[in-house]
């Protein structure tokens, strides 16, 4: 009888052993979980449109390169403050946000040329296009030059 209850004893302490490392994997599992749901309570500002290809004549008329433009938008309800955010094309073309506040749930255009910013438009105050009308990437950037949200379209020669 000792030796059953030795087995006994063995598979108990062999299931115990490994409900305690299942209940330990799954502890992680859950705590990203948590991590997840927290990160969705911060602002979520994507890329939500490009116009890259400038409609009518590229002439490099003001009125051309501000018809290239890329919408910023804010899919909280929370307003959040750009400055220090950038936005680059896969060639390094940077544009620098000042002091902007992106209310909940709004868009704002930057456009390429030279215009006067306003609460929905904003302008890089450029003389040549950036946005490759082929193929090309735009890239949305935090203060602390961590990545927010990518957009690309074309192929990449």
């Amino acid at each position: 009888m000792s030796s059953a209850s030795s087995s006994v004893r063995r598979i108990a302490a062999t299931i115990l052993t490994a409900g305690a490392i299942v209940s330990a994997a799954a502890l992680p599992a859950a705590a990203a979980d948590g991590d997840r749901h927290h990160q969705q309570r911060h602002p979520r500002v994507e890329i939500s449109r490009v116009q890259a290809d400038s409609p009518g004549r590229e002439d490099r008329s003001n009125r051309s390169l501000n018809n290239e433009w890329v919408e910023i938008t804010n899919t909280t309800r929370d307003g959040i403050n750009l400055r220090g955010w950038t936005l680059r094309d896969r060639e390094g073309n940077r544009y620098r946000f000042d002091n902007v506040r992106l209310a909940g749930r709004a868009t704002i255009r930057i456009h390429t040329g030279n215009g006067r910013d306003t609460r929905t438009d904003l302008f890089q105050d450029r003389r040549n296009y950036v946005w490759d009308n082929g193929s090309d990437t735009a890239t949305l950037r935090d203060d602390r030059g961590r990545t927010v949200d990518t957009e690309s379209w074309g192929r990449r020669r």
